[in-house]
């Protein structure tokens, strides 16, 4: 039988070991049982949503969007969460050298992905209240898939680049990184080489990426307010503002969470709160998504009441 300290000694070797959340004993089984609950909500939530949006009365643009959003957090949070569940009540951390490349390839392209596709929900929205008579020219199903394709070409492109980059850096000591999964920033920081180019890097494409997706979103609810402001109907007024405001503020978390971890991959403030912003945008934003873009409609609520009555009569 293998001793502990020789497993890990040769998975060192070939591997990384992920520190996972939390080094406290009794804190394993409440961290699993909360995020096993939450990677539950988020299928559930999310599958919801995109067999609702499958629905003949909502083939339009913005649930086309919605069901590619949905497509999006499943995988984000099926790439890291089953990892950091197995490490919760495991005693074995260790993770491949091709695990760990394809794991940070696969959040790096899905966050970048979601951050393009999020402009261009906003882009919609945008078209459908500024400009909806020319809606259905501009935003028909060549336009659509252009700008989905267009997303995850970007994000594979982001994604090569990043992981390329990060794995050609020569990681030193014991290689146990201080986090729950393979990230850019804990990996920089096993390095013992100068990485203050490859920082810079990181800093220009987290501009890229994150803040000037998140600008144009901005600019594009500033448009929608504006006219929502001209608006006569009172209620049909703060619908929207409330529709706007909702997304808005998990726009919001997704940027602040994303910036404050990449635009300092070596910052030397407490680690434990990189994790924390971490779990936000790879486990309580997509938990949030389909109750924040979705399950408030009016239109989806019909369609899901709808699905339930007719299974109901079949049983």
């Amino acid at each position: 039988m293998t001793e502990g300290p020789e497993l890990e000694n040769r998975t060192l070797l070939t591997g990384f070991v992920l520190s996972g959340l939390s080094g406290h004993p009794r804190l394993q089984q409440l961290l699993f049982f909360t995020f096993c609950l939450v990677y539950t909500i988020t299928l559930i939530g999310n599958l919801l949503i995109f067999v609702i949006t499958m629905h003949s009365t909502l083939h339009t643009p913005m649930y086309f969007f919605l069901r590619v959003l949905s497509f999006l957090d499943i995988s984000t949070a099926s790439v890291v969460v089953p990892k950091m569940l197995v490490n919760f009540v495991a005693e074995d951390r260790s993770i491949s050298h091709t695990g760990c490349v394809a794991q940070l390839f696969c959040v790096v392209l899905l966050a970048a992905t979601e951050w393009y596709l999020l402009a261009a929900m906003a882009y919609d929205r945008y078209v459908a209240v500024c400009n909806p008579l020319r809606y259905a020219i501009v935003m028909n199903t060549r336009a659509c898939r252009s700008l989905v394709l267009l997303s995850c070409c970007s994000g594979n492109v982001v994604s090569v680049v990043q992981t390329s980059w990060v794995f050609t850096l020569p990681f030193c000591g014991a290689k146990q990184i201080n986090y729950f999964f393979c990230d850019i920033p804990p990996l920089v920081v096993l390095s013992c080489t100068d990485t203050s180019l490859y920082e810079k890097q990181i800093i220009m494409t987290t501009v890229l990426v994150i803040l000037a997706p998140f600008c144009l979103i901005l600019v594009s609810y500033a448009c929608i307010l504006s006219s929502i402001l001209k608006l006569s109907s009172a209620e049909g007024r703060h619908k929207t503002f409330s529709t706007c405001s909702s997304h808005i503020v998990v726009v919001t978390l997704y940027c602040g969470s994303g910036t404050l971890i990449y635009l300092q991959p070596k910052a030397s403030y407490y680690q434990g709160a990189k994790k924390v912003l971490a779990v936000i945008y790879t486990t309580v934003v997509p938990t949030l998504n389909p109750l924040i873009y979705s399950l408030r409609n009016k239109e989806v609520k019909e369609v899901l009441i709808g699905m339930m009555g007719k299974l109901r009569k079949k049983s």
